[in-house]
């Protein structure tokens, strides 16, 4: 990559009329807290404590231009309708009473429908189908395709009465005006068969109401060497779009719907190596995107020729993100993992897996969690011992060092992290890691003692005044009755790089809700070189328990690898040199060879018994209560310690 002299990412920039405090942008994402199309007092609140994090210009999305573009459930802001402009300038004041700018992203979604449907007949440029949806959209018609002009037009008019500084026209993701720009999907022959004509339409129409506020254009690199919109296309059509309908800046992000929010597995920024390129090409201010998470990075890509760096998801992880990183205090950054969790569900919003602040709209300042309470409430006041060096105790340690209580965290292992870090032992897992090393290195900042590769006897417990379990749990072995060597998944992760090269041909037995456990196992085996991999699941399918854009990314991972996969099925038992498997719908025995059988088993909270003690309290946070997700016993964590935050004079 061609580094050049850039100023840093603390550096102002000017755009348009308007100076951003640094190179650091918000970029387009929502949290779903839209009621019948319009946005909430919780929606605001999200966007005021994000633009207080110290982010130079934040991008709002999930706003629609037109009917057609709407969803069922209705949580995507309608920027087209007049009466919630109220609704919208609550927003558009949260963002720019934090210091940022504020810009609004419109969108219509053509031909995706977002997984969800919609009550209008979904619509392209083309009768093309996208891989992502059953069936073929209806192709606009010359006059309708003016009419998505004059849809833009209305919503900018809208947003920017309602307060936003600016606009950015989505024309990425695969959405419609991408649709527009692909030489594979607009195949028409009136005058919008020029790629660019309808976005040239769209940013003209946009300025005429808008004056000269910032327009910005967002595009995306769609993966496939026949997408019809990969790196060289974009590089194509910039100058010509520019030349045609001049615009303030240009926004490059890669992937399509279940591809654009990367998981954990992607581990770099997908365009860093790209962005001289695309500065080269754009001819305008260039804020890159995707996959940023670290100062080097952003960093890299300004010395490369970006103007501004954008990020989201680490946004509602840490909405202190920008201030942490301009002050130069990285290592206090709570790190997005790449889970794609909490800010993939929507149900009924968007949350943060590790991020316990992000509540939903009745709860705006915190994920709701109530941590057991094993005795009564106690009054001694005094020493806490956390019992469990995983993400509930981490957190629940932390919280109470920064509330002046004095702690001291326990655990048998010898390493801290527990579930976390035994997931992140995973091929392709490592982003749970950052979550573990983030609450260890605070926990040391913060002075709390760590007692590792010990349990506390009853005699040492006895000195301290308030107990919080988390203990955590394990993982049942599944008894398959024969003689072929078998493993739990917990025993495999921890162990596949030496098992895989004595027994290749590895087979994996789900439990049928298609997670992490047994998909880490299959993905591990193939890492470690196996020769053949088959999960064997009682469920009807694989990886069924993952959000869409998990799925969808780990079956590109595993695209051509040596996988086969037997729905509806479980081991009988074990042979020397493979498997006694039985259909459960029809009960048909069939056999399979192996050297190794990995289970998947019940995952059973290990929560010891503390005897009762005179006005001591204990409680039990996380898995040990009831094995759920990392988001569970995060916030149970931070809930317990509040609720034993010692009272000060």
């Amino acid at each position: 990559m061609t580094e050049r002299h850039a100023p840093g990412l603390a550096a102002p920039f000017t755009l348009g009329a308007y100076t951003l405090r640094n190179r650091i942008v918000a970029t387009a994402h929502a949290t779903a807290a839209v009621t019948d199309g319009a946005p909430t007092e919780a929606d605001a609140a999200y966007w005021r404590r994000l633009a207080r994090g110290g982010a130079g210009m934040v991008i709002t999305g999930g706003t629609a231009v037109a009917p057609e573009s709407a969803l069922p459930r209705r949580y995507l802001t309608e920027a087209w309708r007049p009466e919630i402009k109220d609704a919208v300038r609550r927003r558009a004041e949260a963002i720019t009473e934090g210091g940022a700018v504020a810009i609004a992203q419109l969108v219509h979604l053509g031909r995706e429908t977002l997984g969800a449907g919609t009550s209008y007949a979904p619509v392209s440029a083309a009768a093309v189908r996208s891989p992502r949806e059953a069936s073929a959209p209806r192709p606009l018609s010359t006059e309708e395709v003016r009419r998505v002009v004059d849809a833009f037009r209305i919503s900018a008019a809208n947003s920017m009465q309602a307060g936003f500084h600016g606009v950015e026209l989505h024309a990425g993701h695969g959405y419609l005006l991408a649709q527009f720009l692909s030489r594979v999907n607009n195949t028409r022959d009136d005058e919008y068969g020029d790629r660019i004509a309808l976005l040239a339409q769209v940013i003209e129409a946009v300025r005429t109401e808008i004056g000269e506020h910032p327009i910005g254009v967002r595009v995306s690199v769609e993966p496939g060497a026949g997408s019809g919109l990969g790196l060289d296309d974009l590089v194509e059509l910039l100058p010509r779009l520019s030349a045609a309908a001049p615009f303030t800046y240009v926004n490059v992000t890669t992937g399509v719907r279940n591809t654009y929010v990367p998981g954990m597995a992607t581990t770099r920024p997908p365009l860093l190596e790209s962005v001289a390129r695309l500065h080269a090409a754009a001819g305008l201010p260039l804020l890159v995107s995707q996959g940023f998470r670290s100062a080097a990075d952003i960093e890299r890509a300004l010395g490369s020729g970006a103007d501004l760096v954008g990020l989201a998801r680490p946004f509602m992880a840490d909405p202190d993100f920008a201030h942490k990183v301009v002050a130069g205090d990285e290592r206090s950054v709570r790190p997005c993992t790449g889970c794609n969790e909490g800010c993939r569900t929507f149900e009924p919003t968007g949350s943060c897996s590790v991020n316990p602040a992000l509540g939903p709209p009745e709860s705006v300042t915190r994920r709701p969690a109530v941590p057991l309470l094993l005795t009564r409430p106690g009054s001694r006041r005094g020493p806490v011992a956390v019992l469990g060096a995983g993400p509930a105790g981490m957190e629940c340690a932390m919280t109470l060092a920064r509330g002046g209580a004095e702690v001291v965290v326990h655990d048998p292992a010898r390493e801290a992290g527990g579930q976390a870090r035994l997931a992140a032992l995973g091929a392709h897992r490592t982003g749970w890691q950052k979550i573990v090393d983030h609450q260890r290195d605070q926990l040391a900042a913060l002075g709390v003692r760590v007692v590792l590769g010990a349990t506390p006897t009853s005699a040492e417990l006895d000195g301290y005044s308030r107990i919080v379990l988390a203990t955590g749990a394990r993982e049942a072995v599944v008894r398959v009755p024969g003689e072929l060597r078998t493993l739990t998944s917990t025993d495999f992760l921890q162990q596949y790089a030496d098992v895989v090269p004595q027994a290749p041909t590895v087979a994996v037995l789900d439990d049928g809700f298609g997670w992490w456990q047994g998909i880490s196992a299959a993905e591990s085996a193939l890492a470690a070189g196996a020769r053949e991999v088959t999960v064997i699941t009682p469920g009807n399918g694989f990886a069924t328990g993952l959000s869409p854009e998990n799925r969808t990314q780990l079956m590109n991972r595993l695209t051509g690898a040596p996988l086969r996969i037997v729905p509806l099925t479980t081991v009988d038992a074990t042979t020397p040199g493979g498997l006694r498997l039985r259909n459960v719908m029809d009960g048909h025995e069939s056999h399979l060879a192996a050297d190794v059988l990995v289970t998947v088993g019940e995952r059973l909270p290990c929560r010891p018994s503390i005897a009762p003690s005179d006005g001591r309290s204990v409680h039990a946070v996380g898995d040990c209560v009831v094995p759920r997700r990392i988001a569970h016993a995060i916030a149970e964590g931070r809930a317990a310690a509040e609720a034993l935050a010692p009272v000060r004079a």
